[in-house]
């Protein structure tokens, strides 16, 4: 399994900096504007979709009982609301292109030889081929 990193706001800013050929000054500030937009959208309760990334709404939990796991003891845990995001397709399909390649090279990997790289057509339902 290939090690994750964590990215940060700064390190997005400098990238979009460098592609839109921006002082990362103004990047940062529209970055910002974007993310308090999103924010207060999200806590006006309304939903936001951003198509091929995703869409975020607003759920709410309900109160349940819980356990302490250290006592066992009862414990109430209050209704709270929590921002859920759906993917949009255009994300899924890249997340999942990437597993691919990365599973496929572990493989190579471990068994020291080339594993094929899965093609589009790998997915599809044997009903949706044409004759």
């Amino acid at each position: 399994m290939t090690s994750r990193r964590t990215v940060t706001k700064k390190e997005l800013v400098l990238r979009i900096a460098e592609n839109t050929h921006q002082k990362q000054t103004v990047t940062r500030d529209i970055i910002q504007l974007f993310i308090d937009e999103v924010i207060t959208e999200l806590a006006r309760g309304n939903r936001l979709e951003l198509r091929d990334f995703g869409v975020f709404e607003v759920k709410v939990r309900r109160a349940r009982k819980a356990r302490n796991p250290k006592t066992g003891d009862e414990v109430r845990v209050p209704e709270k609301r929590v921002v859920t995001i759906k993917p949009g397709k255009k994300m899924k399909e890249e997340i999942n292109r990437h597993a691919d390649a990365q599973r496929a090279a572990e493989l190579a990997a471990a068994g020291g030889m080339q594993a094929p790289q899965p093609a589009v057509s790998d997915y599809r339902d044997s009903d949706d081929s044409e004759d």
